[in-house]
Protein backbone atom coordinates (compact mmCIF):
# COMPACT_ATOMS: atom_id res chain seq x y z
CA UNK A 1 0.00 0.00 0.00
CA UNK A 2 1.37 3.40 -1.00
CA UNK A 3 2.22 5.76 1.84
CA UNK A 4 0.49 9.12 1.52
CA UNK A 5 0.39 12.30 3.57
CA UNK A 6 -3.01 11.21 4.87
CA UNK A 7 -1.81 7.77 5.97
CA UNK A 8 1.22 9.30 7.71
CA UNK A 9 -1.02 11.71 9.62
CA UNK A 10 -3.18 8.81 10.80
CA UNK A 11 -0.13 6.82 11.98
CA UNK A 12 1.31 9.82 13.82
CA UNK A 13 -1.92 10.28 15.74
CA UNK A 14 -2.49 6.58 16.42
CA UNK A 15 1.07 5.96 17.65
CA UNK A 16 1.41 9.29 19.49
CA UNK A 17 4.58 10.16 17.64
CA UNK A 18 6.25 13.27 19.08
CA UNK A 19 9.20 13.86 16.73
CA UNK A 20 10.20 13.10 13.15
CA UNK A 21 13.80 12.73 12.08
CA UNK A 22 14.35 14.12 8.60
CA UNK A 23 17.37 12.12 7.44
CA UNK A 24 19.83 12.64 4.60
CA UNK A 25 23.39 11.59 3.82
CA UNK A 26 26.43 13.75 3.27
CA UNK A 27 28.78 13.17 0.36
CA UNK A 28 31.02 10.80 2.32
CA UNK A 29 28.13 8.64 3.50
CA UNK A 30 27.53 9.93 7.03
CA UNK A 31 23.87 9.88 8.05
CA UNK A 32 22.54 13.26 9.16
CA UNK A 33 19.17 14.20 10.63
CA UNK A 34 17.10 17.16 11.71
CA UNK A 35 14.72 16.41 14.59
CA UNK A 36 11.41 18.22 14.07
CA UNK A 37 8.37 18.16 16.40
CA UNK A 38 5.22 16.78 14.81
CA UNK A 39 3.59 20.14 15.45
CA UNK A 40 5.48 21.18 12.29
CA UNK A 41 4.00 18.33 10.27
CA UNK A 42 2.67 20.57 7.50
CA UNK A 43 6.12 22.02 6.88
CA UNK A 44 7.66 18.53 7.10
CA UNK A 45 5.37 16.89 4.56
CA UNK A 46 5.42 19.85 2.19
CA UNK A 47 9.21 20.07 2.04
CA UNK A 48 9.61 23.36 3.85
CA UNK A 49 12.10 22.40 6.58
CA UNK A 50 15.44 24.15 6.03
CA UNK A 51 18.95 23.50 7.38
CA UNK A 52 22.45 24.95 7.13
CA UNK A 53 24.20 23.12 4.29
CA UNK A 54 27.51 24.89 4.87
CA UNK A 55 28.11 22.74 7.97
CA UNK A 56 27.73 19.43 6.10
CA UNK A 57 30.67 17.62 4.48
CA UNK A 58 30.77 18.17 0.72
CA UNK A 59 27.77 20.50 0.59
CA UNK A 60 27.83 24.28 0.02
CA UNK A 61 29.78 27.36 1.11
CA UNK A 62 28.64 29.55 4.00
CA UNK A 63 27.43 32.30 1.65
CA UNK A 64 24.93 29.88 0.06
CA UNK A 65 24.09 27.75 3.07
CA UNK A 66 20.28 27.47 3.07
CA UNK A 67 19.09 24.01 2.00
CA UNK A 68 15.65 22.38 2.03
CA UNK A 69 14.69 18.81 3.01
CA UNK A 70 12.07 17.19 0.74
CA UNK A 71 10.89 13.91 2.28
CA UNK A 72 10.38 10.71 0.32
CA UNK A 73 7.08 9.59 1.86
CA UNK A 74 7.75 5.94 0.98
CA UNK A 75 10.58 5.89 3.56
CA UNK A 76 8.34 6.68 6.55
CA UNK A 77 9.08 4.37 9.47
CA UNK A 78 8.75 4.37 13.24
CA UNK A 79 12.05 3.90 15.10
CA UNK A 80 11.28 0.94 17.41
CA UNK A 81 14.04 1.71 19.91
CA UNK A 82 12.59 5.14 20.74
CA UNK A 83 10.07 4.43 23.51
CA UNK A 84 7.08 6.45 24.75
CA UNK A 85 6.55 9.23 25.65
CA UNK A 86 9.09 10.37 23.03
CA UNK A 87 8.25 8.09 20.14
CA UNK A 88 10.06 9.02 16.96
CA UNK A 89 9.50 8.35 13.27
CA UNK A 90 11.80 9.06 10.36
CA UNK A 91 11.60 10.19 6.75
CA UNK A 92 14.55 9.99 4.36
CA UNK A 93 14.84 13.13 2.28
CA UNK A 94 16.16 14.53 -0.94
CA UNK A 95 18.07 17.79 -0.54
CA UNK A 96 16.94 20.83 -2.53
CA UNK A 97 18.11 24.40 -2.86
CA UNK A 98 15.79 27.19 -1.62
CA UNK A 99 14.43 27.68 -5.16
CA UNK A 100 13.27 24.04 -4.98
CA UNK A 101 15.85 22.87 -7.53
CA UNK A 102 17.43 19.49 -6.59
CA UNK A 103 20.83 19.94 -4.94
CA UNK A 104 23.52 18.53 -7.21
CA UNK A 105 25.60 17.32 -4.25
CA UNK A 106 22.87 15.10 -2.78
CA UNK A 107 24.11 11.47 -2.99
CA UNK A 108 20.58 10.10 -3.03
CA UNK A 109 19.75 12.35 -5.99
CA UNK A 110 22.86 11.08 -7.80
CA UNK A 111 21.63 7.50 -7.46
CA UNK A 112 18.12 8.51 -8.51
CA UNK A 113 19.60 10.11 -11.63
CA UNK A 114 21.49 6.89 -12.46
CA UNK A 115 18.27 4.92 -11.99
CA UNK A 116 16.49 7.27 -14.40
CA UNK A 117 19.20 6.61 -17.00
CA UNK A 118 18.65 2.87 -16.55
CA UNK A 119 14.91 3.36 -16.90
CA UNK A 120 15.40 5.10 -20.26
CA UNK A 121 17.15 1.91 -21.40
CA UNK A 122 14.25 -0.18 -20.08
CA UNK A 123 15.98 -1.47 -16.93
CA UNK A 124 15.68 -1.37 -13.15
CA UNK A 125 18.68 -2.26 -11.00
CA UNK A 126 18.02 -4.61 -8.09
CA UNK A 127 20.68 -4.68 -5.38
CA UNK A 128 21.06 -7.00 -2.40
CA UNK A 129 23.95 -6.03 -0.10
CA UNK A 130 25.53 -8.40 2.40
CA UNK A 131 26.51 -6.23 5.36
CA UNK A 132 29.47 -7.37 7.48
CA UNK A 133 30.48 -5.68 10.73
CA UNK A 134 32.23 -6.26 14.05
CA UNK A 135 30.76 -6.22 17.56
CA UNK A 136 33.43 -5.68 20.22
CA UNK A 137 33.04 -5.57 24.01
CA UNK A 138 32.37 -2.02 25.11
CA UNK A 139 35.34 -2.20 27.48
CA UNK A 140 37.56 -1.54 24.49
CA UNK A 141 37.87 2.17 25.19
CA UNK A 142 41.38 1.98 23.77
CA UNK A 143 40.43 1.31 20.16
CA UNK A 144 44.10 0.71 19.30
CA UNK A 145 44.14 -2.46 21.43
CA UNK A 146 40.82 -4.20 20.79
CA UNK A 147 40.02 -7.09 23.14
CA UNK A 148 39.24 -10.37 21.39
CA UNK A 149 37.24 -12.69 23.66
CA UNK A 150 35.19 -14.28 20.86
CA UNK A 151 36.57 -17.53 19.44
CA UNK A 152 33.69 -18.14 17.04
CA UNK A 153 34.17 -18.63 13.32
CA UNK A 154 31.92 -18.95 10.28
CA UNK A 155 28.33 -19.99 11.20
CA UNK A 156 29.23 -20.77 14.84
CA UNK A 157 26.59 -20.41 17.57
CA UNK A 158 26.56 -19.73 21.30
CA UNK A 159 28.55 -20.06 23.49
CA UNK A 160 31.34 -19.41 20.97
CA UNK A 161 29.38 -16.60 19.32
CA UNK A 162 29.19 -13.97 22.05
CA UNK A 163 27.23 -11.55 19.88
CA UNK A 164 24.33 -13.83 18.93
CA UNK A 165 21.75 -12.25 21.24
CA UNK A 166 22.65 -8.77 20.04
CA UNK A 167 22.52 -9.85 16.42
CA UNK A 168 19.09 -11.42 16.87
CA UNK A 169 17.81 -8.24 18.54
CA UNK A 170 19.17 -6.23 15.60
CA UNK A 171 17.31 -8.49 13.17
CA UNK A 172 14.03 -8.18 15.13
CA UNK A 173 14.37 -4.38 15.19
CA UNK A 174 14.95 -4.29 11.45
CA UNK A 175 11.96 -6.55 10.87
CA UNK A 176 9.83 -4.21 12.99
CA UNK A 177 10.86 -1.47 10.56
CA UNK A 178 9.73 -3.51 7.55
CA UNK A 179 13.00 -5.15 6.47
CA UNK A 180 12.88 -8.56 4.81
CA UNK A 181 15.86 -10.25 6.45
CA UNK A 182 17.04 -13.34 4.57
CA UNK A 183 19.82 -14.48 6.91
CA UNK A 184 22.18 -13.48 9.70
CA UNK A 185 25.18 -15.31 11.09
CA UNK A 186 28.60 -15.09 12.68
CA UNK A 187 31.26 -14.47 10.05
CA UNK A 188 34.75 -15.95 9.68
CA UNK A 189 36.66 -13.53 11.95
CA UNK A 190 36.31 -13.17 15.74
CA UNK A 191 33.48 -10.78 16.68
CA UNK A 192 32.45 -10.48 13.01
CA UNK A 193 28.81 -10.73 11.88
CA UNK A 194 26.76 -10.55 8.72
CA UNK A 195 23.14 -9.58 8.04
CA UNK A 196 21.62 -10.05 4.59
CA UNK A 197 18.36 -8.41 3.57
CA UNK A 198 16.29 -9.14 0.50
CA UNK A 199 17.21 -7.36 -2.71
CA UNK A 200 15.20 -4.33 -3.80
CA UNK A 201 15.50 -1.36 -6.12
CA UNK A 202 18.93 0.21 -5.73
CA UNK A 203 17.73 3.34 -3.96
CA UNK A 204 15.67 1.31 -1.46
CA UNK A 205 18.65 -0.94 -0.77
CA UNK A 206 20.90 2.09 -0.25
CA UNK A 207 18.35 3.50 2.23
CA UNK A 208 18.33 0.11 3.95
CA UNK A 209 22.12 0.08 4.26
CA UNK A 210 22.06 3.42 6.06
CA UNK A 211 19.23 2.30 8.33
CA UNK A 212 20.93 -1.01 9.14
CA UNK A 213 24.14 0.73 10.16
CA UNK A 214 22.20 2.94 12.58
CA UNK A 215 20.22 0.04 14.06
CA UNK A 216 23.35 -2.09 14.53
CA UNK A 217 25.13 0.68 16.43
CA UNK A 218 22.11 1.56 18.59
CA UNK A 219 21.27 -2.02 19.58
CA UNK A 220 24.92 -2.94 20.16
CA UNK A 221 25.20 -0.34 22.93
CA UNK A 222 22.24 -1.93 24.72
CA UNK A 223 24.19 -5.19 24.93
CA UNK A 224 27.38 -3.59 26.19
CA UNK A 225 28.96 -3.80 22.74
CA UNK A 226 30.38 -1.32 20.26
CA UNK A 227 29.81 -1.84 16.56
CA UNK A 228 32.12 -0.88 13.72
CA UNK A 229 31.72 -1.05 9.96
CA UNK A 230 35.41 -0.23 9.56
CA UNK A 231 36.65 -2.47 6.73
CA UNK A 232 39.76 -3.77 8.54
CA UNK A 233 39.89 -3.13 12.30
CA UNK A 234 42.41 -5.89 13.16
CA UNK A 235 45.57 -7.10 11.48
CA UNK A 236 45.70 -10.75 10.47
CA UNK A 237 41.98 -11.56 10.26
CA UNK A 238 39.33 -11.05 7.60
CA UNK A 239 37.94 -7.58 7.08
CA UNK A 240 34.32 -6.55 6.54
CA UNK A 241 32.89 -6.32 3.05
CA UNK A 242 29.63 -5.17 1.53
CA UNK A 243 29.24 -7.76 -1.22
CA UNK A 244 26.44 -6.65 -3.53
CA UNK A 245 24.19 -9.03 -5.48
CA UNK A 246 22.97 -7.35 -8.65
CA UNK A 247 20.43 -7.98 -11.38
CA UNK A 248 18.49 -5.98 -13.94
CA UNK A 249 14.77 -6.34 -14.57
CA UNK A 250 12.77 -5.05 -17.54
CA UNK A 251 9.59 -2.98 -17.46
CA UNK A 252 7.52 -6.14 -16.95
CA UNK A 253 9.67 -7.15 -13.95
CA UNK A 254 11.45 -10.00 -15.76
CA UNK A 255 15.06 -10.72 -14.84
CA UNK A 256 17.03 -9.89 -17.99
CA UNK A 257 20.19 -11.59 -16.68
CA UNK A 258 18.52 -14.99 -17.24
CA UNK A 259 18.73 -16.76 -20.60
CA UNK A 260 17.77 -20.47 -20.63
CA UNK A 261 19.36 -20.91 -24.07
CA UNK A 262 22.86 -20.02 -22.83
CA UNK A 263 25.22 -22.76 -21.64
CA UNK A 264 25.32 -21.17 -18.17
CA UNK A 265 21.81 -19.64 -18.46
CA UNK A 266 23.39 -16.18 -18.33
CA UNK A 267 22.18 -13.59 -20.84
CA UNK A 268 24.23 -11.42 -23.17
CA UNK A 269 22.99 -8.38 -21.24
CA UNK A 270 24.38 -9.85 -18.01
CA UNK A 271 27.74 -10.46 -19.66
CA UNK A 272 27.79 -6.94 -21.05
CA UNK A 273 26.99 -5.58 -17.58
CA UNK A 274 29.88 -7.61 -16.15
CA UNK A 275 32.16 -6.32 -18.92
CA UNK A 276 31.22 -2.73 -18.09
CA UNK A 277 32.08 -3.20 -14.42
CA UNK A 278 35.39 -4.85 -15.30
CA UNK A 279 36.26 -2.04 -17.71
CA UNK A 280 35.56 0.72 -15.18
CA UNK A 281 36.31 -0.98 -11.85
CA UNK A 282 39.68 0.68 -11.24
CA UNK A 283 38.21 4.11 -11.88
CA UNK A 284 35.19 3.63 -9.60
CA UNK A 285 37.01 1.79 -6.80
CA UNK A 286 37.37 5.07 -4.87
CA UNK A 287 33.56 5.16 -4.60
CA UNK A 288 33.33 1.50 -3.52
CA UNK A 289 36.33 1.54 -1.16
CA UNK A 290 36.68 5.17 -0.12
CA UNK A 291 38.94 5.13 2.96
CA UNK A 292 42.61 4.55 3.75
CA UNK A 293 41.51 1.52 5.77
CA UNK A 294 39.60 0.03 2.83
CA UNK A 295 42.89 -1.02 1.25
CA UNK A 296 44.03 -2.87 4.37
CA UNK A 297 41.14 -5.24 3.61
CA UNK A 298 41.92 -5.54 -0.11
CA UNK A 299 45.02 -7.69 0.35
CA UNK A 300 45.65 -11.34 -0.62
CA UNK A 301 44.79 -14.33 1.58
CA UNK A 302 41.86 -12.85 3.53
CA UNK A 303 38.99 -13.69 1.14
CA UNK A 304 38.78 -10.15 -0.25
CA UNK A 305 39.10 -9.75 -4.03
CA UNK A 306 42.23 -8.01 -5.27
CA UNK A 307 42.19 -9.33 -8.85
CA UNK A 308 39.94 -8.15 -11.68
CA UNK A 309 38.26 -11.25 -13.08
CA UNK A 310 34.92 -13.07 -12.98
CA UNK A 311 33.74 -16.63 -12.53
CA UNK A 312 30.83 -18.94 -11.90
CA UNK A 313 30.51 -19.76 -8.16
CA UNK A 314 34.29 -19.39 -7.54
CA UNK A 315 34.58 -16.76 -4.78
CA UNK A 316 38.16 -15.66 -5.39
CA UNK A 317 37.57 -13.20 -8.32
CA UNK A 318 36.07 -9.72 -8.21
CA UNK A 319 32.74 -10.87 -9.67
CA UNK A 320 31.05 -14.24 -9.38
CA UNK A 321 27.79 -15.60 -10.72
CA UNK A 322 26.01 -17.50 -7.90
CA UNK A 323 24.22 -20.76 -8.65
CA UNK A 324 20.61 -19.47 -8.63
CA UNK A 325 18.90 -19.08 -12.01
CA UNK A 326 15.60 -17.89 -13.51
CA UNK A 327 14.41 -14.99 -11.32
CA UNK A 328 17.39 -15.58 -9.01
CA UNK A 329 19.98 -15.02 -11.74
CA UNK A 330 22.41 -12.39 -10.51
CA UNK A 331 26.01 -11.41 -10.21
CA UNK A 332 27.90 -10.69 -6.99
CA UNK A 333 30.40 -7.84 -6.85
CA UNK A 334 32.71 -8.62 -3.95
CA UNK A 335 34.99 -5.59 -3.65
CA UNK A 336 32.76 -2.90 -2.00
CA UNK A 337 33.05 -2.38 1.73
CA UNK A 338 30.66 -0.87 4.29
CA UNK A 339 32.58 2.40 4.59
CA UNK A 340 31.24 3.32 1.13
CA UNK A 341 28.40 5.76 0.65
CA UNK A 342 25.86 3.23 -0.71
CA UNK A 343 24.13 5.81 -2.91
CA UNK A 344 27.36 6.67 -4.71
CA UNK A 345 28.54 3.05 -4.79
CA UNK A 346 25.34 1.71 -6.36
CA UNK A 347 25.21 4.63 -8.80
CA UNK A 348 28.78 3.92 -9.90
CA UNK A 349 28.15 0.19 -10.33
CA UNK A 350 24.96 0.82 -12.30
CA UNK A 351 26.58 3.44 -14.54
CA UNK A 352 29.56 1.17 -15.28
CA UNK A 353 27.31 -1.79 -16.07
CA UNK A 354 25.04 0.24 -18.34
CA UNK A 355 28.10 1.47 -20.24
CA UNK A 356 28.95 -2.15 -20.95
CA UNK A 357 25.45 -2.71 -22.34
CA UNK A 358 25.47 0.46 -24.45
CA UNK A 359 28.84 -0.40 -26.00
CA UNK A 360 28.12 -4.13 -26.42
CA UNK A 361 31.23 -4.99 -24.42
CA UNK A 362 32.34 -8.59 -24.04
CA UNK A 363 33.93 -9.73 -20.76
CA UNK A 364 37.11 -11.80 -20.71
CA UNK A 365 36.64 -15.57 -20.29
CA UNK A 366 35.33 -16.63 -16.90
CA UNK A 367 38.06 -18.18 -14.73
CA UNK A 368 37.73 -21.49 -12.94
CA UNK A 369 41.02 -21.53 -11.01
CA UNK A 370 41.44 -20.14 -7.51
CA UNK A 371 43.02 -16.73 -8.05
CA UNK A 372 44.48 -16.76 -4.54
CA UNK A 373 46.69 -19.70 -5.57
CA UNK A 374 47.72 -18.43 -9.02
CA UNK A 375 51.19 -16.98 -9.48
CA UNK A 376 51.69 -13.46 -10.79
CA UNK A 377 52.91 -14.96 -14.07
CA UNK A 378 49.73 -17.05 -14.36
CA UNK A 379 47.54 -14.03 -13.66
CA UNK A 380 49.34 -11.99 -16.31
CA UNK A 381 48.97 -14.83 -18.81
CA UNK A 382 45.21 -14.83 -18.17
CA UNK A 383 44.94 -11.04 -18.45
CA UNK A 384 43.97 -10.62 -14.79
CA UNK A 385 44.54 -7.08 -13.54
CA UNK A 386 44.59 -5.79 -9.96
CA UNK A 387 42.50 -3.30 -8.01
CA UNK A 388 44.21 -0.15 -6.73
CA UNK A 389 46.48 -1.03 -3.82
CA UNK A 390 45.93 2.07 -1.68
CA UNK A 391 43.84 5.22 -1.46
CA UNK A 392 46.38 7.22 -3.45
CA UNK A 393 46.25 4.77 -6.36
CA UNK A 394 42.45 4.78 -6.22
CA UNK A 395 42.40 8.59 -6.35
CA UNK A 396 44.66 8.55 -9.41
CA UNK A 397 42.44 5.97 -11.16
CA UNK A 398 39.33 7.97 -10.23
CA UNK A 399 40.73 11.08 -11.91
CA UNK A 400 41.58 9.13 -15.07
CA UNK A 401 38.04 7.70 -15.40
CA UNK A 402 35.80 9.94 -17.61
CA UNK A 403 32.68 8.18 -16.37
CA UNK A 404 33.00 9.66 -12.86
CA UNK A 405 32.42 13.32 -13.69
CA UNK A 406 29.34 12.43 -15.71
CA UNK A 407 28.12 10.17 -12.92
CA UNK A 408 28.58 12.64 -10.07
CA UNK A 409 28.30 16.00 -11.81
CA UNK A 410 30.92 18.72 -11.48
CA UNK A 411 29.93 19.81 -7.97
CA UNK A 412 29.92 16.40 -6.26
CA UNK A 413 32.93 15.22 -8.28
CA UNK A 414 35.10 18.13 -7.16
CA UNK A 415 34.02 18.02 -3.51
CA UNK A 416 34.33 14.26 -3.16
CA UNK A 417 37.76 14.24 -4.82
CA UNK A 418 38.97 17.13 -2.66
CA UNK A 419 37.89 15.33 0.54
CA UNK A 420 39.66 12.11 -0.48
CA UNK A 421 42.85 13.89 -1.51
CA UNK A 422 42.94 15.67 1.86
CA UNK A 423 42.41 12.36 3.64
CA UNK A 424 45.30 10.75 1.75
CA UNK A 425 47.63 13.68 2.47
CA UNK A 426 46.72 13.60 6.15
CA UNK A 427 47.35 9.85 6.36
CA UNK A 428 50.71 10.12 4.59
CA UNK A 429 51.89 12.66 7.16
CA UNK A 430 51.27 10.31 10.09
CA UNK A 431 54.00 8.24 11.75
CA UNK A 432 52.60 4.81 12.62
CA UNK A 433 53.71 2.38 15.36
CA UNK A 434 54.86 -0.10 12.71
CA UNK A 435 57.34 2.50 11.41
CA UNK A 436 58.72 3.14 14.90
CA UNK A 437 59.23 -0.60 15.45
CA UNK A 438 60.80 -1.05 12.03
CA UNK A 439 63.01 1.99 11.63
CA UNK A 440 63.77 3.49 15.05
CA UNK A 441 67.24 1.95 15.24
CA UNK A 442 68.36 2.44 11.64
Amino acid sequence: MAITKESILKILEKESIRFIYLQFTDLLGTLKAVSVPVTEIDNILNGKVMFDGSSVQGFVRIEESDMVLVPDLSTFAILPWKDSPKKVARLICFVHRPDNEPFEGDPRRILRRAEEEASKMGFTLNAGPEMEFFLFPDGNHNKHDLLLDDTASYFDLEPLDKGEDARQSIVVTLQDMGFNIEASHHEAAPHQHEIDFRYDRAIVSADNVMTLKTVVKVIATRFGLQATFMPKPILGINGSGMHVHLSLSDKEGRNVFYDPSDEHELSIIAKQFIAGIIKHIKGITLLLNPTVNSYKRLVPHHEAPVNIAWSFSNRSPLIRVPAGRQNGTRIELRSPDPSANPYLAFAAILTAGLDGIRKNLTPPPALVDNLYEMTEEERQRNGVGSLPADLGSAIAAFKEEPLNRKLLGDFAYSNFLKAKEMEWIEYRKQVHPWEIDRYFNV
